[in-house]
Formats: C-alpha cells, structure tokens, sequence
C-alpha cells in the first residue's frame, strides 16, 4: 500500500505552471546553482511536435544537445542563461552531469519502489526527475559514476545486471518543463526545496535503487 501511495503522489505533482522555459532556466542557475545549457527544440511540421534536429526518429525529441561543444556552452551564469534562452526561447533546459552532481537513473517502475523506501527508511533525498520515457534520475553528488560498480558489487549485484546506470562527466539530464515530443514534459518526482540543496552521496542510495531493480 505504501508503495501506491507515493507512486499516485509523484505521479501528480504538478511542473512550474505558467513560468517560461527562460524562467525556469534562469532559476536553476540562481537558486541551485546549477550549469545549465540549451538544447533542441519542437517545431510543428504538418501539425506534429517534429524535433529541431530533423530526425523525424530522433530518440528524444526536444530534449538533446544540439551541438557537440554543448558541455562548454553550459553556464552558471544567470545573465548568460538569460541571453541564450532570448535568442532561443522555446529551446530545452540541459543540465551537465558530472559537476554539480551526478544522477542515477532507473526505470521508472524501480524509481517509485525506490520512492517509497527510501521514504519509509527516511533516507536522505536529493531532486529526482520523472522523464516522458519511463525513466527516473536521482540527483547524487558528483563521483558516483566511478563509484557506482563497486558499491553494487558489494551488494551482490553485478552492475550488467542492473537497469542502474550513473550519469557523470559528459552526460547531462534532461529538466522540467523541457518536452520530448508528443510524449509529454519531464517532470519534477521529487522538486528542488531548500530542504535538499545537500545531495545525498551515491552510497546512501544505491542499495534501495538496486533493490528495486533487481524486483
């Protein structure tokens, strides 16, 4: 029963209604201090969402880097984010893994089991993102992905095993509202609230990702 309640709770929490993606960039890098980057963008092409790329079978419509310097571009600076986003407003909001922090992301079934428990052992949370193609990234900090392997192993686990994967250097998330085509928006499951500026460190989470992985 536990595990349903916070699914249906996560599953509702609601995106920055009415705020723009230039807003909503700009608040990431004052308030969290996070590098931020834009990336592609929807065009309407015969009445359908069609990625900027022009891959009309792009993995991730909306929601990718568009150039390959894209990690160099990324800022921090909230007057910088606001000149990129004005010469692109409609652009996706990119945030560099491998700085800040790092993520690890699972399957968004394993995401929610993952919810409840760490809910229910009162473990430490960081943000966690919802994304439109059934994945969860809980924001970590950084390092993880080098640490990640053993810390599975120790548990029993090998991490081919896994649905897990770290998210560091060179990777990047996706952030709320950024759309991915017709799929829908990525979403907050667990927002950004003073209360989880201090990310929790990959080993506080990794045995409850990996356990609900493995179910």
């Amino acid at each position: 029963m536990e595990d349903t309640v916070v699914t249906i709770e996560a599953a509702q929490i609601p995106v920055q209604r009415g705020e723009s993606l230039l807003d909503t960039a700009v608040r990431y890098a004052e308030e969290r201090h996070w590098d931020v980057v834009p990336g592609a963008w929807l065009e309407a092409v015969d009445g359908v969402q069609r990625c900027s790329c022009g891959d009309a079978r792009c993995d991730a419509p909306g929601a990718h880097p568009v150039r390959p310097d894209w990690a160099s571009l990324a800022t921090g600076s909230a007057s910088a984010v606001r000149r990129m986003w004005q010469q692109r407003p409609d652009a996706s909001i990119l945030l560099p893994t491998g700085r800040t922090f790092d993520a690890l992301s699972v399957p968004e079934t394993a995401g929610f089991l993952a919810l409840a428990r760490t809910e229910r052992l009162r473990l430490p949370l960081g943000p966690v993102t919802l994304t439109p193609d059934g994945r969860m990234n809980f924001l970590v900090l950084p390092g993880a992905s080098v640490k990640l392997p053993a810390l599975v192993r120790a548990l029993g686990w090998s991490v081919s095993s896994l649905d897990l994967v770290a998210l560091g250097e060179g990777a990047y998330v996706a952030a709320p509202p950024t759309r991915m085509g017709s799929r829908g928006a990525v979403q907050w499951a667990c927002r950004p609230t003073a209360a989880n500026r201090w990310l929790p460190d990959v080993e506080e989470l990794v045995p409850a990702l990996a356990y609900a992985c493995a179910r």
